[in-house]
């Protein structure tokens, strides 16, 4: 079941805060026991929004900086922990509610590469290894100048196809549309200090650490969290076809600890530039470091936003994973075998503007099942008084 980590019980959300979290506006859900209550948190300072805006899905389609709610003191005075340690005590949940939570993939270079060894491999780490050594080296010093979709992609795509190197990922890579997938249904992706999910019949795995824009009902960039868009390497790596049960499973999308709006302190350049630094501490004493800079994302962020909501609405808002740079290669356990996870592994996704998502990890199957959908919710909130006849 859910147990083992290097990450001590004692761990608190004050541990894991932007390092300029005091000039910040944050934007999160706590539960102090009776169901979800959308935060603001200005100034180190933390307010109860829920009778203005009992969802994070209305806070953000009528956002008002001044918006007034029931002040909760300091967060720092708040001592929340890690949802492993007490499930039962005030806890911090995923930072959106009503949201689709989209993704993007393939959008660095690198992740193409390791797409394409995984397509190639049919999910066979041991295979990948061989594959990987063969071709990085000419894809990925190709592809990392090319703009998608342009004139001189096609021109390489043409010189793949030629060579017998093209794939499916590199379309997507270099191509004029991006991969857009739904990661996960609304209300279903967990929180700061909870567990993470993998399958429990995938053998080779690893987190993927990125930066996520979440969005109004209109489409407006608002703000952004860190994500941890779980990749089931052998299941998605047997085909394409597969991504839905690689990609969307209990507790398998990770969220926060906060969306950081943007403001004169936080704007979208800052995520261009963020580098996602990537911790591993496995409870057999292993370690893996690595960061991605989103500085060399293939796609602009608002480019991507804008593909989301191509031929689509979200009425309730979206959150949309940038994609990550990130491929662990380094080897846990065989020689050529690569990285996966080990239950209990703790996994912390850092950047300085938007802090520190921790998580550990478990299977999909062991991890607290997903109980709390939008009909329960709809119910707590209707039980709690803060339904108004306006759209929540």
């Amino acid at each position: 079941m859910c147990s083992g980590t290097n990450m001590t019980d004692a761990h608190v959300i004050q541990d894991d805060l932007p390092a300029d979290w005091r000039d910040a506006t944050l934007v999160g859900r706590l539960d102090f026991g009776a169901g979800p209550t959308p935060v603001v948190i200005r100034e180190g300072r933390v307010a109860d929004v829920s009778g203005a805006a009992p969802t994070v899905s209305a806070l953000l389609n009528s956002w008002q900086a001044g918006i007034d709610g029931q002040d909760l003191g300091e967060l720092a005075d708040l001592d929340l922990k890690p949802a492993w340690h007490d499930r039962s005590g005030p806890r911090l949940l995923a930072p959106v509610d009503l949201h689709c939570v989209k993704a993007a993939g393939v959008t660095f270079a690198t992740s193409a590469v390791e797409r394409v060894i995984e397509e190639r491999a049919r999910g066979d780490a041991a295979r990948a290894h061989e594959i990987r050594h063969a071709l990085q080296q000419k894809i990925g010093t190709e592809i990392r100048a090319v703009k998608p979709g342009s004139g001189q992609a096609e021109a390489l795509k043409q010189a793949f196809l030629a060579a017998g190197l093209w794939s499916q990922y590199l379309e997507v890579a270099i191509g004029p549309y991006a991969e857009i997938f739904t990661k996960a249904p609304a209300m279903s992706a967990v929180g700061w200090g909870d567990y993470i999910g993998v399958r429990s019949d995938s053998a080779w795995n690893n987190p993927e650490p990125e930066v996520a824009i979440v969005c109004d009902g209109a489409g407006n960039a608002v703000g952004a969290t860190l994500g941890n868009d779980v990749n089931l390497r052998d299941i998605e790596g047997r085909s394409a076809l597969l991504l839905g049960k690689a990609k969307d499973n209990n507790a398998s999308c990770s969220l926060g600890p906060f969306v950081r709006l943007f403001d004169d302190s936080f704007c979208m350049d800052d995520v261009r530039q963020a580098v996602v630094t990537l911790e591993v501490l496995g409870p057999d004493g292993y370690r893996l470091e690595g960061s991605s800079s989103m500085a060399e994302i293939s796609r602009d962020p608002l480019d991507l936003v804008q593909q989301a909501l191509s031929e689509h609405q979200y009425p309730d808002g979206f959150v949309i994973f940038l994609g990550t740079l990130f491929a662990p290669t380094q080897d846990r356990d065989v020689a050529g075998r690569g990285f996966t996870h080990r239950i209990g592994d703790s996994v912390r996704i850092s950047t300085a503007k938007l802090g520190t998502l921790a998580n550990r990890v478990t299977t999909s199957a062991d991890a607290p099942p997903w109980q709390f959908g939008l009909g329960a919710l709809m119910s707590n909130l209707s039980a709690r008084g803060l339904l108004k006849s306006s759209a929540t």
